[in-house]
């Protein structure tokens, strides 16, 4: 696991550095894991238009366009790929929004305290205040809800031990299943 991980630092810090070839082999590496992470945000959902390649080659495409986000390892960059997709889908959806044609509300599945189906929007403005508020807690989310990541991920991105982390993380759903009940 170690060897795994200092060759992935490797890739990432050859990436910074602008080898192309180095972020081409960790964007392959991470295909797998984007294109799981896009399933899980795209299931259930019949009013997006966008297919799980269309949310991994935009993602995809926006990370190749970063100059230097200070990416420390894969973590970082699993981290950043799952707040791009957030942001891809909300762009998405506010478009579909100002669309009048489009009569539809744009949702997603939501695992926050088992709740039903949350609409995107909602959650996005909820995520803006929660950040407005503790920033650190709206990125724990944006990395455990949209990115998938695991605790131990989400630890080793923030410096934080993985019992904050959860804490943290336990506060911050339930904070947003209040904002949440009282937008609706």
């Amino acid at each position: 696991m170690t060897e795994s991980r200092t060759r992935n630092g490797d890739l990432v810090q050859r990436w910074r550095n602008g080898d192309r070839d180095a972020r081409n082999e960790l964007l392959e590496q991470l295909q797998a894991w984007m294109e799981k992470t896009a399933t899980e945000i795209l299931r259930g959902e019949g009013h997006i238009t966008f297919t799980i390649g269309d949310l991994v080659n935009e993602a995809v495409v926006r990370l190749m366009e970063i100059e230097d986000a200070g990416w420390q390892d894969r973590a970082h960059v699993k981290a950043l790929s799952a707040r791009l997709m957030r942001r891809i889908l909300i762009d998405h959806a506010r478009s579909k929004q100002a669309n009048r044609r489009a009569h539809r509300r744009v949702t997603l599945v939501t695992n926050i305290a088992e709740r039903p189906r949350e609409d995107l929007l909602r959650l996005s403005h909820a995520l803006q205040r929660l950040s407005a508020i503790d920033a650190e807690k709206a990125e724990i989310v944006e990395m455990r809800y949209f990115g998938g990541m695991t605790v131990a991920d989400i630890s080793l991105v923030t410096g934080l031990s993985e019992r904050t982390v959860k804490r943290r993380w336990n506060a911050a759903r339930a904070w947003l299943v209040v904002a949440m009940d009282m937008a609706a």
